[in-house]
């Protein structure tokens, strides 16, 4: 099977180094850059952690831009260390310093796209900023993505920052509204409601873990204390959860897993209204024709999935990978 291009914008906490790794271990993802945003960190500390992956791995082929620093709104972002750690990476520090060169080179990502005019997936998996930025200044550039994967949203199920939000879209529902509505194609939109369900297991963990340190992979062996740290702050907001749900894994794992998720096109938008249902996801699910309107774009919305095939790929491609990029 031919490799899917991938260019990956991601706030780099935990689950995204996570996804981030098990794309690397897969042979279905092709990697070809990474843009470095705000969100579960600052962009400063995401482009640390983006670096400290590549000392990790030893892969530096992969070109790193740097994203944004603040979602649309203006507003100051909110991080969030009781569930990534002060440093993204649970109980990890990377004590790197950033290549200033990063800070400023979000551009670059022009000549990489038009490199693999028609031949790319854009798949974010942190806030949305960076990506609607690339809407507004680059509209023509995004016709040539050949398919876009979006984790966020919640629908018809309660939010991770406010009741009915979820943290992708209320960290910026300008951003994610600019998406929605201007869009060259169908987005996936990948929510919460069905991330929420890909749960990994400690015992999971723990053998891959076994398995790392028998076979000195240091890339594996990064993998369970931070897992472990997420998944403790689970266990303090969501009494008997059974592991940590991995929502960005679960992004990654449907780009090539399509008959394993079943998606529904329905309309949808979000709520940038200041209020309680500020960056509320909202889907019309009602089975009816030509819902479509000026303020409800269709796209395709993931609302379930064979756990049973994700639990076993998942373990497959972490496990059978040696850490050796050569």
């Amino acid at each position: 099977m031919k490799k899917k291009n991938v260019l990956l914008f991601s706030d780099f906490g935990i689950d995204d180094v996570v996804a981030a790794i098990f794309a690397l271990f897969s042979k279905e993802i092709n990697v070809v850059g990474i843009v470095a945003d705000y969100g579960n960190v600052s962009r400063k500390d995401a482009l640390r952690n983006a670096a400290f992956l590549q000392n990790v791995t030893g892969i530096t082929t992969i070109p790193i831009f740097g994203g944004a620093v603040l979602p649309l709104t203006g507003e100051r972002p909110v991080y969030y260390p009781e569930v990534h750690g002060f440093e993204g990476l649970g109980p990890l520090d990377p004590q790197l310093e950033v290549d200033p060169d990063l800070l400023e080179n979000f551009n670059e990502i022009v000549p990489l796209i038009e490199q693999h005019e028609n031949n790319l997936l854009i798949v974010n998996i942190g806030r949305l900023s960076s990506l609607a930025t690339a809407f507004i200044l680059y509209p023509n550039l995004m016709k040539k993505i050949t398919d876009f994967y979006i984790m966020g949203g919640a629908f018809n199920f309660p939010g991770n920052v406010t009741p009915v939000a979820e943290a992708n879209f209320y960290g910026d529902p300008y951003a994610a509204k600019i998406l929605i509505n201007e869009a060259p194609k169908k987005l996936h939109i990948i929510p919460l409601n069905v991330t929420m369900s890909a749960i990994i297991t400690p015992s999971i963990i723990n053998t891959l873990h076994q398995h790392y340190q028998k076979t000195q992979n240091k890339t594996g062996l990064i993998v369970k204390p931070m897992v472990d740290y997420y998944y403790s702050f689970y266990q303090k907001t969501n009494p008997g959860i059974s592991g940590s749900p991995l929502h960005d894994v679960f992004t990654l794992w449907a780009l090539f897993n399509e008959s394993e998720v079943v998606y529904q096109e329905a309309p949808v938008q979000v709520v940038v209204d200041q209020g309680i249902a500020f960056g509320q996801s909202i889907g019309d699910f009602r089975k009816a024709p030509d819902l479509e309107s000026k303020d409800f774009k269709i796209h395709n919305v993931a609302v379930q999935f064979n756990y049973r095939s994700f639990i076993k790929s998942f373990f497959d491609i972490m496990k059978n990978h040696n850490g050796n990029f050569a």
